[in-house]
């Protein structure tokens, strides 16, 4: 957007918009929860608010946090939160003809249903450990962009992995090993290919389902079988196959973004003068550390997908 020799690229928007919801239809007589944290970004023509002193474009931050509870209270059925998402940003480009594009971003916080003496809790619930995201990006024509996402899924083996035969050079202080742990907090995030709301699946919780099954195959690729394990290269084979599979496995995701620090577990050996071999290290104890970390990071996708 121009005006007076300047352009002006502008959105604007509500972060952090904290709600939780709860549905207490089960037929056996279960409640469901869930805890969002929504952040909505629009894009619209209010250029107005920005040349002049004229605010009648501008829709109020404030309005946005509403919305968000408005929505969630018509929800009467379960959705799944990419469903919450894209029900917000079409609302907002459907309901505001100044707004062109929507973009909301959510963190579904790991709230899990309870077990006592073996049985699920019909109102009991535990916050678990990795977060669930989902960005989705609504254009007025109806035209989507769906990414969702996994946070801080923290996985750990105790043997099965090395690194070697990398560059070596007068800096160079770290050997090569063909046993060591390997330890990780994945943060990933797989576009799917739906290009429209409309194409969406009309399957009930179908992202839910999906969700579950992302993980649980990114989890089955870092640690292969129960009984054998598989062994790790380097975290970027891993990181490699953990993408190429759920690639392979889910024809609805076009590509997925993995972000997996090298979180060490230095091996400890203790000596003195007086002790020479106080502590040695047999691969049994380890200094825990995350700083400094490795980085290591890449996206998949299929040759023939649009980027």
């Amino acid at each position: 957007m121009a005006a007076e020799g300047l352009r002006v690229d502008q959105r604007h928007g509500k972060a952090r918009v904290r709600v939780g919801r709860v549905w207490r239809q089960g037929l056996d007589g279960s409640h469901h929860f869930v805890e969002w944290n929504v952040s909505i970004s629009l894009l619209s023509h209010c250029l107005s608010s920005y040349h002049r002193d004229d605010n009648s474009d501008i829709v109020a931050t404030d309005t946005m946090k509403n919305t968000v509870y408005v929505k969630a209270k018509e929800c009467g059925d379960r959705l799944s939160v990419e469903e919450f998402a894209i029900l917000l940003g079409n609302h907002f480009c459907s309901f505001y003809p100044q707004v062109y594009t929507a973009i909301v971003n959510i963190i579904e916080k790991p709230w899990e249903r309870v077990c006592i003496d073996g049985k699920p809790h019909l109102h009991g619930f535990k916050l678990g450990s990795e977060n669930h995201t989902v960005e989705a990006t609504v254009h007025k024509s109806g035209a989507l962009t769906l990414t969702s996402g996994v946070a801080g899924l923290a996985l750990l083996k105790t043997t099965q992995s090395g690194f070697e035969k990398f560059v070596r050079d007068k800096y160079t202080i770290l050997p090569d090993t063909r046993e060591r742990m390997l330890a990780t907090e994945v943060n990933a995030s797989w576009r799917y290919s739906y290009e429209s709301v409309a194409s969406i699946p009309k399957k009930e919780l179908y992202f839910n389902e999906k969700f579950m099954e992302v993980k649980k195959v990114l989890m089955d690729t870092f640690f292969g079988p129960p009984e054998t394990g598989v062994y790790s290269p380097s975290v970027q084979r891993t990181l490699y196959l953990m993408g190429g599979a759920v690639l392979r496995r889910f024809a609805d995701v076009a590509s997925i973004h993995l972000k997996m620090p090298n979180i060490h577990f230095l091996p400890v050996n203790l000596s003195s003068k007086e002790n020479p071999s106080m502590v040695k290290f047999k691969d049994d104890v380890y200094l825990p550390t995350d700083e400094p970390h490795g980085s290591i990071e890449a996206t998949l996708s299929r040759i023939t997908s649009k980027m």
